[in-house]
């Protein structure tokens, strides 16, 4: 049974809308948002689990990676190739 009524300290255990939400997460992660963008993730995570859950999986993918694959350079045309696909998919 889903509840999404918050009691001090809880989380919603649904979120009402979670492709902005996961969009909202990632730019975050992608440093693309400031201090702003900080507090509004601190505040979102504080509410909403499902949120909390895709911020701390997609922290970790992300930190795994980056250890990973950053021994290995990376040709030019291959990363422009990805930020294309990655743009036509948003």
């Amino acid at each position: 049974m889903e509840n999404n009524n918050l009691s001090s300290g809880e989380r919603k255990l649904q979120c009402s809308d979670v492709s902005k939400c996961f969009q909202l997460l990632e730019s975050i992660l992608d440093g693309e948002l400031g201090e702003e963008g900080k507090e509004l993730l601190k505040q979102k995570l504080d509410k909403c689990q499902p949120c909390f859950e895709h911020f701390h999986l997609e922290q970790a993918i992300r930190e795994v990676l980056k250890t990973k694959c950053t021994k290995q350079p990376l040709p030019e045309k291959l990363a422009d190739s990805i930020r294309q696909m990655i743009h036509d998919v948003r």
